[in-house]
């Protein structure tokens, strides 16, 4: 065998990070805002589905601002899974900003800053702007550079459409950007007037004979109708929060990359909502109210509230979305409980959609859609034994095993997860409940062990050098207690 033979060859493939709501696509519902079965990643919640399914068609049709909406459920039912699905369904037109309730809490700024701008990340403004443009076929290019190599420029080009042809004279500027895009004669460009910029749509077919091969990159065009001069509208999409930012500190654009905004003036968001409310009358632009989702709301302390409270009735506010999984809990900041550990008055204003815990079979599915997604050929055994697990553990818990069992099975030089496998990694990886009941055994074993009078009458916490046996993971465990 020779050296070059021995070498491995390696396919470089593009990295794909799967994140835990990366299989959603959508709210899965049809025409009429039915939830089917399994659609688009999502399965069961069908109720909570078309819930969200209404307010993302409010949302569309631009009828529902300054709303309050709350998915409450318990733990592990899918409340942020609605949440990606209802991003995913909105599209990329209208703002979605994400975040957890215990982002806000910063030593760089205030609380209700943090607040105030995740709400104006969420409000979408299009501004309508009309340009001239000179769009047709290069027929001819001309560019005379200066003998010594320095001074200007001179250069023609003819452009033509379908029905004119003219010749324009180029300047320095322009004839840059055309040597920067390559143009040729036959390729189809247009000419911003106002800002010179030079934009090549692709090659005309009246020349698509010129060469015998062409790269996979060449686009071939028809040649444009009509006069050469056209006016164009274009519409850009900014949020409120961005127009604060470049208008708040000279060179304000650069601190949106470095993410480095700081905190922003009430007075400067004063006169910018006024300016984008002089655009909308004019009909220079048009306001698109988002959604802002806060996960773990109940993480938010009195504070927050009181100011989502006022910001809510503003004309400026998006539709928040939010997510607990608290019963009646002691709100922060204060000494009063109350349900989900949300001021009364603020859930007088909300609507409240519930998640309700899957079913078996609900269940079976959304770890087959997991393996799909995470690569994995798994058998209808194992995936028996891993929806077991997940209903007398945890959903989450069963979802982490998936790549584990995953990664044994390819040590072994298998393709497919068998019995063995899932097995194996339920007795490597302990569920909250089996290191509870560890804990509760061994407690005397670990520092600080704070064990209440209570529950040593109930015989928890161990006694003085017994032996007993652990069933961990289906194997036996053989311990000593000190």
């Amino acid at each position: 065998m020779t050296e070059a033979e021995k070498i491995e060859v390696r396919d470089i493939t593009r990295i794909e990070r799967i994140g835990a709501h990366s299989h959603i696509r959508g709210l899965g519902l049809d025409d009429v805002l039915e939830a089917r079965a399994v659609s688009q990643g999502m399965v069961g919640q069908k109720d909570a589905r078309r819930a969200a399914g209404v307010v993302v068609q409010m949302v569309r049709e631009g009828k529902i601002a300054g709303r309050c909406i709350l998915l409450a459920g318990e733990p592990s039912t899918g409340k942020t899974a609605i949440a990606v699905g209802m991003a995913q369904a909105l599209g990329t037109e209208t703002p979605f900003t994400s975040m957890s309730g215990s982002e806000i809490y910063s030593l760089e700024m205030s609380k209700t800053e943090a607040l105030s701008q995740a709400l104006r990340k969420s409000i979408g403004v299009r501004i309508k702007e009309e340009t001239e443009i000179i769009e047709g076929e290069v027929v001819e290019i001309q560019i005379e550079r200066p003998a010594t190599g320095t001074g200007q420029k001179v250069g023609k080009v003819t452009l033509k459409t379908t029905e004119m042809e003219t010749n324009y004279d180029l300047g320095n500027k322009i004839i840059e950007c055309f040597m920067k895009e390559k143009i040729q004669a036959g390729d189809v460009i247009t000419i911003d007037k106002a800002s010179g910029k030079v934009n090549k749509l692709g090659r005309s077919f009246t020349r698509a004979r010129d060469y015998d091969a062409t790269g996979a990159q060449t686009r071939f065009v028809q040649c444009p109708e009509g006069e050469l001069q056209k006016r164009k509208e274009v519409v850009h999409t900014v949020t409120l929060h961005e127009i604060d930012v470049i208008n708040s500190r000279t060179h304000g654009f650069l601190a949106l990359f470095s993410g480095d905004t700081g905190e922003i003036k009430q007075e400067v968001r004063d006169q910018i909502n006024n300016k984008v409310l002089e655009w909308r009358e004019e009909g220079k632009a048009e306001i698109n109210p988002g959604v802002l989702f806060i996960d773990e709301v109940h993480m938010l302390d009195i504070e927050c509230f009181s100011y989502l409270n006022r910001a809510l009735e503003s004309d400026m506010a998006p539709v928040v979305v939010m997510a607990t999984n608290r019963g009646i809990t002691r709100i922060r900041g204060t000494n009063y409980r109350s349900p989900h550990g949300i001021p009364i008055d603020l859930l007088d204003r909300m609507i409240i959609i519930r998640t309700v815990p899957y079913s078996e079979k609900e269940v079976k599915e959304i770890l087959k859609i997991r393996c799909e997604e995470e690569d994995c050929v798994m058998h209808p055994d194992a995936l028996t034994i891993l929806t077991r697990i997940a209903t007398d553990t945890s959903l989450r818990y069963a979802i982490q095993l998936i790549t584990t069992a995953n990664l044994v099975c390819r040590r072994r030089k298998a393709t497919e997860v068998n019995t063995e496998d899932v097995k194996k990694v339920y007795s490597l990886f302990l569920d909250e409940n089996r290191s509870s009941k560890i804990l509760k055994e061994y407690q005397d074993d670990y520092m600080f062990s704070e064990i209440t009078e209570k529950e040593e009458d109930f015989g928890i916490g161990g006694g003085g050098g017994s032996k007993r046996r652990l069933d961990i993971g289906g194997g036996d465990a053989e311990a000593m207690e000190h």
